[in-house]
């Protein structure tokens, strides 16, 4: 069924301000420094192939060898940065178009890898004359350094293949994170080989100074926005737990003090990875948005027991030391492009819903889908948002099959509720087949795909 909690027309609210701008230079100028860097990357080998010369079925399978590990090189290095954390490449760009990037890339960096490394062997093979495994096999013990760039190579197979989306549902968070996290140990792995053996890099040069500014701008992204900016954040605010309420059987509610905290750069649809500084609970670190706009005195997520850990989470006791890394996302109001908005959720997906209708103009429309009536968390704080915002506020409860739900994800459904939805952004969180259903359902709408904000959470 659908249950409507609809303002009145007599408390029609007055035309928003001007929306914000949403700025795309930024992406435009990514995208240019990118194809600019590879050329400079790959500028090494044309130099080389100046003094050089293709004759022979060895030296193309070399030289092509050499590209497509320059290649490869240069995108797992633009990988890292774009998983870095900096701070201004998540203004600038944004999380969503971030993790976008780099899931792409991910797939080119292994083709690349694994062509290298079976065209520079073919290649050695033929000026050798000599079988592939019998080269492979003299490659990895007489030349320098190679052990630890096969060991590497392996490494980033591995972690292609658990980001699959079918193998890291399967995983627990806290290990797919860890296994992630050895892209870096596979970065300084390869490092070497590179330097040892590429015929472009071994020697000092133009070529090799400008590959070791790239590693030392990755390296230096990653240290400031992985290690520098987190211990900022921690020592300046020294964040605790306040209190943790229950919010039903399955949500909790955590609020957080700590100081300064009218200076925390954070913003209502963002989050943060939480660390609990207690025994059994610091060494893990799991992504949890805001569940409401930070307003100075304390923060707080919601959280819905899903697993082991959140299930521990209930049992927090205040004064409990927090260790934590962000703001990150972009799925706030800063991005909207238009003045009104509507916002759909299902599940955990209120949490940051409920947050950002706090700072949304006011006379939005939200629509909250549930399988039943005691699983709409934090209702009566948006039943009074609602009112406080001018705000349209939908439940639409039941089974998936029912008409009511089923009706609603069906563009004639949509536009009851919405009439004038493709002159408004959307912003759309909660679980896969809800996000994929709403989805659909927009491109039937026509709604532009720049007024469409998905939670970009964790990538």
């Amino acid at each position: 069924m659908t249950v409507p909690r609809q303002r009145p027309a007599s408390q029609l609210a007055a035309p928003a301000a001007r929306p914000v701008e949403h700025n795309s230079s930024g992406r435009f100028l990514l995208r240019t420094l990118f194809w600019s860097g590879l050329a400079v990357a790959l500028l090494p080998w044309w130099l080389g192939t100046e003094t050089g010369s293709i004759d022979t079925a060895a030296d193309l399978f070399q030289s092509a060898g050499r590209v497509t590990g320059l290649v490869a090189g240069y995108l797992l290095l633009i990988q890292v940065v774009l998983m870095s954390r900096v701070d201004f490449l998540e203004r600038w760009i944004g999380a969503r178009h971030l993790g976008l990037w780099h899931r792409e890339l991910g797939g080119a960096v292994l083709v690349m890898i694994l062509t290298h490394a079976a065209l520079i062997t073919v290649g050695y093979s033929y000026a050798d004359r000599v079988g592939f495994i019998s080269e492979l096999g003299t490659i990895l013990t007489e030349y320098e350094d190679m052990v630890t760039a096969f060991l590497a190579t392996g490494m980033l197979v591995c972690i292609g293949l658990l980001s699959i989306r079918g193998l890291r549902r399967a995983l627990p968070y806290e290990l797919w994170y860890f296994l992630h996290l050895t892209a870096y140990l596979a970065l300084l792995l390869g490092f070497a080989h590179q330097f040892s053996n590429g015929q472009e890099l071994f020697r000092p040069g133009f070529g090799r100074t400008v590959w070791i500014v790239f590693y030392a701008v990755a390296v230096a992204a990653v240290v400031w926005g992985r290690i520098v900016a987190p211990l900022r954040l921690n020592l300046r605010h020294r964040l605790q737990v306040a209190d943790v309420v229950t919010e039903g059987p399955d949500m909790v509610s955590i609020y957080i003090t700590g100081q300064r905290l009218d200076d925390l750069d954070a913003r209502a649809g963002q989050f943060f990875r939480w660390r609990f500084l207690a025994h059994g609970y610091w060494w893990q670190a799991h992504p949890f948005s805001l569940s409401a706009a930070p307003n100075g005195r304390w923060l707080r997520l919601t959280v819905k027991t899903v697993g082991s850990h959140t299930q521990q989470l209930r049992r927090l006791r205040p004064g409990v030391r927090i260790f934590v890394e962000g703001p990150w996302g972009d799925f706030t109001a800063s991005r909207r492009v238009k003045s009104r908005a509507v916002l759909i959720a299902a599940g955990s997906g209120i949490a940051p819903i409920r947050a950002l209708l706090e700072e949304l103009p006011a006379g939005a429309v939200v629509i909250y889908r549930a399988s039943a009536v005691h699983d709409l968390h934090l209702r009566h704080e948006l039943e009074h948002l609602a009112e406080l915002r001018h705000a349209d506020l939908w439940f639409v409860v039941g089974d998936r099959r029912d008409p009511g739900p089923r009706r609603l994800f069906t563009p004639g459904g949509m536009r009851e509720l919405v009439p004038d939805i493709t002159e408004r952004d959307v912003y759309l969180c909660g679980p896969d087949g809800l996000v994929e259903q709403s989805l659909k359902v927009l491109r039937r709408l026509r709604v532009p795909r720049r007024q469409i904000h998905l939670d970009p959470f964790e990538f």
